[in-house]
């Protein structure tokens, strides 16, 4: 009986890397463009109130937030509990909502200053009062266009 034996060496061949740069640039230019940079840290601790009429705002670039609540647990040693103001980045009072909103009309356009809304993003346990408060600072720094931030919910 003969031994058949298979001619040359059948190994696998190398794979090849010339590839391999043009692929890790598609994943990073990939997520370069999906994520986003959050604008802000939040210093404040807020869960929604829900709402059935809820409507999504046009261009969020016209819109400035102003967050209501508990600070954080790592900011609650040193403020403690009280519900807190937070304009972009540290904790303000209702007299520093004036300055905050000439700072954030500067940054528009002089044609998107008139469409310029403030949206209120305060925890669903806040007194009216500190809600009341920044909407008179609000209305004496004539901005009038004002949106309250809500979870949806499903109405029953």
């Amino acid at each position: 009986m003969a031994v058949m034996k298979k001619k040359g060496d059948k190994s696998l061949p190398p794979i090849s890397t010339a590839s391999l740069p043009d692929v890790i640039f598609m994943i990073l230019f990939f997520f370069m463009v999906s994520t986003t940079m959050r604008d802000q840290e939040l210093l404040v601790r807020y869960k929604l109130p829900e709402a059935t009429e809820v409507q999504k705002l046009e261009k969020k670039s016209l819109v400035s937030y102003i967050h209501i609540g508990q600070p954080t647990l790592a900011m609650q040693a040193q403020f403690g509990t009280a519900p807190r103001i937070q304009l972009n980045d540290s904790y303000k009072t209702t007299r520093d909502i004036l300055d905050f909103v000439a700072a954030e009309r500067d940054k528009l356009s002089e044609a998107d200053r008139a469409s310029m809304t403030v949206c209120l993003k305060a925890d669903q346990s806040t007194k009216m009062g500190i809600v009341t408060d920044v909407k008179q600072e609000l209305r004496r720094a004539n901005a009038l266009k004002i949106s309250y931030a809500a979870a949806k919910s499903l109405g029953y």
